[in-house]
Parts: structure tokens; C-alpha cells; sequence
């Protein structure tokens, strides 16, 4: 007998095969005679039902509280301006402005109106669908396309799980608050990598945040065989426990491709999932994992002399045009960073941007000098000063996300706050009758400017479980524009956040052509049209890479059936070649390694995107 516990399957990045392992998971334990449910949390894009096909048998609406002005009613006294922390709310001179998309649902404006001028109406910002797939309980949410918040989706994902059940979250990639949503909930955590230099740097990331959590965790290293010893010596001087090695065979990508089970497509894997299964169990009832402080510290040497912001030295919005290619992705692992670095290396007078912000993995292509770093501030969190607390409870009873943590039964302790689980929003310290709790900045990430050897790079970290990550790149995107014109380059190329939340539609907005970098598999089909969908939304112009392109030409000619259909012009194909791996292995771009088919073929790209900007 199984007993239930739940299991978040993660990654530092998407792509390294996380859903590969979390749907063989799903599938072996049900086989194994569990209750069993697979919960697909990354709403973003969620994939697991293009291989586990359930039948859906019902579907509810996910909404978000945002407020609704009575302008009857309203004096204008500017009380829900000043509660808003987050600008969902502005007092103009003669109304007041909402902003639904910018709104948290901390209901702040509402207790701060003295007339009861603002009421809250329930605002779509998903769904969540249930299902089985044959005995496997199935739900999955669904984040609707131009939202930039996904966590109130998993979150209504993660309410009331089937009871004595044995659950396997699929979490959304990266450390920011979407997988730190999912893998709170968790047990114990399976963080799925690859064996490159782009893998052991994401992983070291994500087992920083599960530390933070305090969850028992081990890795699964899938395309073992390939790459460097780096994760594996990784593993070893961290003593993390590696529970399961999936081996680098193209059948097991080619049953991706088609959409199929790994672990009961190729028989010879089921064994090992079956065994990964104890591992897990066992893992699950160890001693509790001590939390360990996150550094918020991206690392790296800083120069000897920092210059001053680009942004400060260089007047933006005027002067020389400056063309835009973001180069995005509906998740990680497409290939997105590699053909970045390869044009970077192809433009000859260009700056680049890292905007993916959450698990940045450009710097390991460009060994970059860092000239410059400064810390970021995109938010506040709550602090209830103890000896003032009384304990009326108050914090707690208006808090809506549960950051405020209440003293045990019989204690006289005042109550704390959760710093993961705050949203800033403020609600708590406009509440307290005795002004025992404050508001104070946090440092959530690190932002850079540094030199390469093919330019100008403005690049970030995010903080573990930090939020704002939109913030983030939007600075990272202004701060690349000023050193591309401080420099005198006509091009910034921007490497975009994955997915379709709030880092992508910061990393987008407004630029001249986002180049969306897809799979032929069905999950790269799924993941294609959302981000597809969004640009169209954002009125930015796309063109499609359709990338080892010969793994399954089938679902390839699939993906430019639709690029014609939406009208939108396939620029490129790459092969499959495993001199890509070897590139990110000697740290240098694709291009830089000319014998593979790749590197032709991102060449033959490059002109045609260059086109394309044009």
C-alpha cells in the first residue's frame, strides 16, 4: 500500500523533461494500484494533457476580486489610491481610474473607502478542468491568455485535493512565485535537470529555493550520458541524492514527439519509475529540511569600477531608431538562449538583454565582465513588530493569500508574517489598530551591465521565491536600450521570459519582431499557439523557428499548417544535432562551433530574421 503523500515535479528551467517525468510518475502509480492524481500547475502552459488524454468532466472559472467605483458615491478623497500598493487603483483630478489586470484581489481600496464607494466583482483570470484518465484522477489549470498573475490559478488548482490520494504536482518552471506556489504544497521534490552547464546552473537555483521551503527533495538527471560531469559533482558536494538517471536515447524524444507515456512506451523504463516510486516515499517521511535562507545574491565578480546606470547616461525615446527582436518561447529548453547567443555572435553591432530573469543562462554562453551591478527593489513585505502586536487577529482575518502565521493554541507570541507567501499589498498594516505592523522594502533580485566579447549585455537575477519578475524585466529591457544606443548599436536582441505570464508580456510589449522558438511535439504545437495568441494580443509581429525540426516532420509540417493559418511566416528550421549540447558544454554559441548542421541552418535564420526586421 502507497501511502498518500504529494510529490511537486520541478525544474530550474522548462524543458529539461519535467513533464516527461511527472506524467511517467502519474501513470506507474496508478499502475501500481494507487489512488493517484496528476495536478498540472503550470497553467502557463499546461501540457500534461496532451499525453495523459483525459476526459474532462467538468470545468470551473477562476476569478480574481477587482474593485468596481460607485462614482455616485465616490468624493474623491483619494483613500483607495493611497491603500493600492500594486496601481490597480489611481485618483485622477475629477475620477477615480481602475486598473483590473494590475489588481492582486487584496480587497486594500475597499476597507479603505470611508463611503463604501468601491464594491468587488469577480474578474476571469482562468479555469481549472477535471477529468480522469482511465483510473488516473486528473486536473489541470489554465491561465487565459494576456493575465500576467498565474498564482491565484494554481491555487484554485491546489484546493481541495482528492483525499487519501497519492498526488504528483506538475509545478511550473524557475524559482519565482508560480512554482513556489505549487511546491509549498508539496511533501517531498523531484527537480528534473539535464547534464550541461545550462542544467546544473538552473538546478542549483531551484535546490536554493526548495532549501528555502524547507522540503525534502533529490534529482532525476534526464539525458544522462551527454553534456559534462558538472550536475553530477554538483549532486555530490551538495549531497543531494540522485534517485533516478534517464538515459540520452532519441527514442525516448521520439516518443515524446508523438506524445506517448515514456515509461510505458519503452517498457525497459517502467522498472525504474516503479523504484523511483520507494525512493520518493521514503524521501517524503524524512526528518523535516531545515530552511535555509535564500541570498537573493546572483553571484559573480563585479568589476573594480562600476559605471552608472545606462539609463542615467543616455536620454531615452529619442534619436536614432533602435530595432527590437525578442526571441521568446511558450516554455524553456526550445532552444531559445543558444540561437540568442548565435545571432548576438552573428549581428556584429548589436546589444543583448537577458530577460529571463528567473533562470538566466545567457552569461554562461558569453562570460561576460560584469562593469556594473545594483540591487532591485520591486516590492515591499509585511513586519509585525512583536512587542506591540496585541494578538486581536485582525492581520490575519483580512490577509487573503495566508502570509500571516497564528500563534499556536495556548501562546501569548504575536502573530508573524510568511515573507514567501506575502503580496506587499499592505492590507495588514492599514488594518492593525495598534500600527504594530509596517511595510518594508525588499531586495527581490540583482541587475547587471557587463561587457562581452561580441558587446553590451544587461542581464538579472531574480531572488529565490521572489516576486515581480515583470518589474524586472522591463528594467532589463530598459537598461539594454541605453547601452545599445550609449554604444552606437542599431539592434538590441533580448532573450525572453518563457511562457505567457507576467515576465513574457514585459519581455514583448512593444517590441518590432518577437521570433517564437518552438518543437515539433505536441507540447511545442500547445505551447506555440498561446504565445502566438499573446502576440497577437500585444500587437507585436512573430515569426516562427521550428527547431530539430527533423525530429518528427509530421508534427513539424503540423506546426507550419498553423504558422499559415495564422498567416504567420516560418523563418527558420533546425536540425537536430547534438553538437548543440556540445556548444553549451565549451560555453560558446552554436555558431562558434560551424561543423554541425545547426549552425548552418541559425545562419540561414539569421538572414531571414534580419529581413524580417527590416
Amino acid at each position: 500500500m502507497i501511502e498518500p503523500i504529494r510529490i511537486a515535479v520541478a525544474s530550474g528551467k522548462g524543458g529539461t523533461g519535467k513533464t516527461t517525468v511527472a506524467t511517467s510518475l502519474a501513470v506507474v502509480l496508478s499502475g501500481m494500484g494507487a489512488r493517484a492524481a496528476y495536478l498540472d500547475c503550470d497553467v502557463e502552459e499546461p501540457n500534461g494533457h496532451l499525453f495523459l488524454a483525459p476526459i474532462i468532466g467538468g470545468t470551473r472559472e477562476v476569478s480574481i476580486p477587482v474593485p468596481q467605483v460607485d462614482r455616485a458615491r465616490c468624493t474623491l478623497c483619494g483613500a483607495c489610491d493611497r491603500a493600492c500598493r500594486h496601481s490597480a487603483i489611481v485618483m485622477l483630478p475629477s475620477k477615480v481610474m481602475t486598473f483590473p489586470k494590475l489588481c492582486h484581489g487584496c480587497g486594500g481600496c475597499s476597507l479603505a473607502c470611508p463611503v463604501g464607494a468601491i464594491r468587488e466583482v469577480p474578474r476571469a483570470s482562468g479555469v481549472v478542468e477535471e477529468g480522469l484518465a482511465g483510473p488516473l484522477l486528473f486536473r489541470q489549470g489554465r491561465l487565459n491568455i494576456g493575465e500576467a498573475m498565474a498564482p491565484p490559478v494554481i491555487r484554485a488548482v491546489l484546493e481541495e485535493p482528492p483525499e487519501e490520494c497519492v498526488l504528483v504536482l506538475d509545478a511550473p518552471p524557475g524559482t519565482s512565485c508560480p512554482a513556489v506556489e505549487t511546491v509549498k504544497a508539496a511533501d517531498v521534490v523531484l527537480l528534473v535537470t539535464e547534464p550541461t552547464p545550462f542544467g546544473q546552473n538552473d538546478l542549483a537555483l531551484a535546490v536554493e529555493m526548495v532549501r528555502a521551503l524547507g522540503r525534502p527533495f533529490g534529482v532525476v538527471v534526464n539525458r544522462a550520458g551527454t553534456g559534462d560531469a558538472g550536475v553530477f559533482d554538483y549532486c555530490a558536494r551538495e549531497r543531494i541524492p540522485i534517485l533516478l538517471e534517464i538515459p540520452d536515447d532519441r527514442a525516448i524524444a521520439e516518443a515524446y514527439s508523438r506524445g506517448e507515456i515514456v515509461a510505458t512506451a519503452l517498457p525497459h523504463l517502467e522498472p525504474l519509475f516503479v523504484e523511483l516510486v520507494g525512493k520518493l516515499s521514503r524521501l517524503a517521511h524524512t526528518d523535516s529540511v531545515p530552511r535555509v535562507r535564500p541570498s537573493g545574491d546572483p553571484g559573480g565578480p563585479a568589476g573594480e569600477e562600476r559605471a552608472p546606470p545606462p539609463s542615467e547616461t543616455v536620454r531615452l525615446g529619442g534619436g536614432r531608431d533602435l530595432r527590437e527582436l525578442v526571441v521568446v518561447s511558450g516554455k524553456g529548453g526550445t532552444g531559445k538562449t543558444s540561437i540568442v547567443a548565435s545571432f548576438f555572435a552573428l549581428a556584429g553591432n548589436a546589444a543583448v538583454a537577458d530577460c529571463d530573469v528567473d533562470a538566466a543562462d545567457l552569461h554562461l554562453v558569453l562570460a561576460p565582465r560584469v562593469n556594473g551591478d545594483w540591487p532591485f527593489s520591486g516590492g515591499h513585505t509585511a513586519l509585525i513588530d512583536g512587542e506591540r502586536c496585541t494578538g486581536c487577529g485582525l492581520c490575519a482575518e483580512r490577509c487573503r493569500f495566508g502570509a500571516i502565521r497564528t500563534p499556536a493554541s495556548g501562546q501569548t507570541a504575536s502573530y508573524a508574517v510568511d515573507p514567501v507567501s506575502c503580496e506587499g499589498c499592505g492590507v495588514c498594516a492599514d488594518s492593525c489598530p495598534e500600527r504594530a505592523v509596517s511595510l518594508v522594502a525588499t531586495v527581490n533580485g540583482r541587475w547587471f551591465v557587463s561587457k562581452t566579447r561580441h558587446g553590451p549585455l544587461a542581464h538579472a537575477r531574480l531572488g529565490i521565491a521572489q516576486q515581480n519578475s515583470g518589474k524586472l524585466v522591463s528594467l532589463v529591457r530598459r537598461e539594454g536600450k541605453a547601452l545599445a544606443l550609449r554604444e552606437g548599436r542599431d539592434l538590441l536582441i533580448c532573450d525572453g521570459s518563457p511562457g505567457i505570464g507576467c515576465p513574457v508580456i514585459a519581455s514583448i510589449t512593444g517590441a518590432r519582431l518577437a521570433l517564437v522558438v518552438t518543437e515539433p511535439t505536441p507540447s511545442g504545437l500547445h505551447d506555440l499557439r498561446r504565445v502566438a495568441d499573446l502576440c497577437r494580443q500585444l500587437r507585436v509581429g512573430a515569426g516562427i523557428c521550428i527547431n530539430k525540426a527533423d525530429l518528427n516532420p509530421r508534427v513539424a509540417s503540423r506546426i507550419e499548417a498553423e504558422a499559415a493559418a495564422r498567416s504567420l511566416p516560418v523563418l527558420g528550421r533546425i536540425r537536430y544535432d547534438a553538437s548543440v549540447t556540445a556548444a553549451q558544454v565549451s560555453r560558446r554559441s552554436v555558431v562558434e562551433c560551424p561543423n554541425g548542421p545547426a549552425a548552418a541552418d541559425i545562419r540561414a535564420l539569421w538572414e531571414r530574421v534580419k529581413g524580417a526586421l527590416s
